[in-house]
Parts: structure tokens; sequence; C-alpha cells
């Protein structure tokens, strides 16, 4: 049967300014990430400022602004949510509480709820707008026996999440057995200048608009992989943030355009790069940014601490525990991605 979204959900717009008291208990549209229903940090440094919307725990958030990076989730707590976003229960005569979540997730209603969406630069959804786009539902009995289904492919999909997480730390753990801290060269090894065994370079300007679809020379920033571009200013090395979003490290293989929102390595000195990927996580550059509103890297910092000189047939050796962990996760991944495939198919076929 076909519904109007005003007709299926209640759009809660109670709202009220944070007090201190809310600081804890706030959630923001970064605090949700996309494809997953689950919240698992929340929280603010500061009281946040403005109105935020009042939310109970078991209400579906939903980014309402830039739509297109499908940020769904369940609030875990009682608390507030930032207006950038909208609270949704469900009006349960019509669509079971225990569906809605999958429902809002959707294929079928987020390419409506971005189609609908305006603005430039942060396209919004208007709740004038959604509360008229009409959607086919299946009767309550049947919605419940799908949320059933649907629930427990997605508690498998989250077993194989915590498995990667559990791979990863394993990983970052027998890399201080082996190595030790590198911030405290807590193994005594012998040491050596920061920029002796990595050097870095602050990465180059490229304009939006030369940042092509069809190119296959992968760019990377802060944030990592931001897009192709069809020739390349370094190649095989590593790349960490430099400004903005910093402590992300990532280890590039072939041919690469670092960003000038990053650094990028100019030598590695013959080390090898998984090593220096895991040695610079665990080295932990954030202790060296500057500025409050967009901190920055000092590289010269970095480059004048000491840090432990490790052989590099240690390093290899490490190479090689890293490579199987990576497969294992690499098997995870399909199992995941045969998952999400399963729940969106029982979706398409019942909506």
């Amino acid at each position: 049967m076909k519904y109007k979204f005003g007709d299926i959900i209640y759009n809660i717009t109670e709202k009220k300014k944070p007090t201190e008291d809310d600081r804890l208990n706030y959630i923001g549209l970064e605090h949700l990430d996309s494809g997953s229903l689950f919240v698992t940090r929340w929280g603010a440094e500061r009281t946040p400022e403005g109105e935020k919307i009042v939310m109970k725990k078991g209400d579906v958030l939903f980014g309402k602004r830039r739509a297109y990076q499908k940020k769904v989730a369940i609030s875990p707590i009682d608390g507030v949510f930032s207006a950038h976003g909208m609270v949704l229960r469900p009006k349960e005569n019509v669509i079971s509480k225990e569906f809605l979540p999958f429902f809002i997730s959707s294929d079928y209603f987020l390419n409506e709820a971005i189609r609908i969406s305006v603005g430039g630069l942060s396209p919004t959804i208007n709740w004038k707008d959604i509360k008229e786009l009409e959607f086919n539902l299946p009767s309550i009995d049947e919605q419940k026996v799908l949320a059933e289904k649907l629930w427990a492919a997605y508690e498998v999909k989250q077993s194989y999440l915590k498995m990667i997480d559990a791979t990863d730390k394993m990983v970052n753990a027998q890399f201080i057995e082996m190595f030790g801290d590198p911030q405290t060269n807590s193994q005594g090894r012998d040491t050596d200048l920061f920029v002796n065994i990595l050097t870095f370079q602050r990465g180059f300007d490229l304009p939006e608009k030369d940042r092509v679809n069809d190119g296959d020379i992968p760019i990377y920033g802060s944030n990592g992989l931001v897009g192709y571009h069809n020739s390349s200013m370094s190649k095989n090395g590593i790349v960490t943030g430099r400004s903005g979003t910093i402590g992300k490290v990532y280890k590039v293989e072939g041919d690469y355009w670092p960003l000038n929102t990053s650094l990028f390595s100019i030598n590695t000195h013959e080390n090898n790069l998984v090593y220096l990927q895991y040695m610079l996580q665990a080295f932990d550059v954030t202790r060296f940014s500057t500025g409050t509103g967009v901190p920055t890297l000092n590289r010269n910092a970095i480059h004048q601490e000491k840090i432990p000189v490790i052989p590099l047939e240690e390093q290899k050796q490490f190479e090689i525990i890293v490579n199987q962990a990576d497969k294992s996760i690499s098997e995870l991944r399909k199992s995941i991605d045969a998952i999400d495939k399963v729940i969106k198919s029982l979706i398409n076929e019942n909506l």
C-alpha cells in the first residue's frame, strides 16, 4: 500500500538550546557513519551552539544535510541531535519500529530524499517537500517478519565487523610487542632522527575542477583517497593529514598525487612501507599539531624527534603478519558485502 512520508513517521521538532549538561549527550552528523545503524560515539568537547533537536533512545536519526552521505542510525541515548538532521519516530499503525531503520536507510527511500534536496554546496531536505513523497509499504505483519530477517542478517554483519576490528587491534598489539612504543623507545633500541627514517614534504595544490573522475592516478588528502587525476607527483609512499584532519596514515603503492592538506614521504631511507605505516600510527603525529580552529602539523618538529632504528629484516617479518591479517580481513569483507546484498534484496523485494 502507498503512503505519504508524513503519514508514516513523526518528524520530531521539539528543540532546545543545549546546556552544559547536554554536552555529553549530543549527537552530531559527524557521529553517524554511513552504512551503520549503530552510533558508537557521541558527546562534544564544548557545549554545542544554537538550538538542537530533542531525541529519545530508539529514535531514528537521519542526516538531512548532504543526504547523499546516507547517514542513518538509531539513537542509543536520550539527548540532543544536530539541527542538520531529522529525528524520526514511527507511526506504528503504519510502520513498525523494528522495520523503520531499514526503510530509512534503504536506497528506495534515500534516492528519493537525495533527489528532492535543495542547495548547492550543502544540499538539504525540506520537510514540506519530503512529507509529500509517497512510498509503498507492506502490511505491519509483513514488516515484522521482514524486520526479523533483516536484523538477523545485520547482527551477523556486525559480528564480522567486530572480527575485523579485533584483527586490526591484534596487528597493532603485535607491532608494539615486536618493536615497542616508538614515542618512548620502550625497548631501548638505538635511535636516530625521524627525518633520517622517514622524510616528509608538504603536498601540492590541485583545484577541485582538476580532480577528474576519468583519471587513474589517485589523489590523497588529509582524509585519504579523494579523487583521481591524469598525472602524478609521487610514487610508493606514506601519506598523512597535514591540515584539518590529522593523524590518519595511508600507505600508497604506485603513482599518486598528494594534496597540500597532506604530508607525503619523499624519502623512506629504504625502510619497509608497511612498517612505516604502523610506526607512524603508533608514533601519533597529532602531538605536533598547532592551531585551534584548523589544526596543522609541524613537519619540522616531527623531523627532529628521535625514534628507534629497526633492522629491515624485522620490518619484513612484521609485513608478513600484516599481509596474513589483510587476507583474513579481505575474506570477512567479502562476507559483509554478501550480507549487504541479501539485506538490499530483501528490502527491494518487499517495497
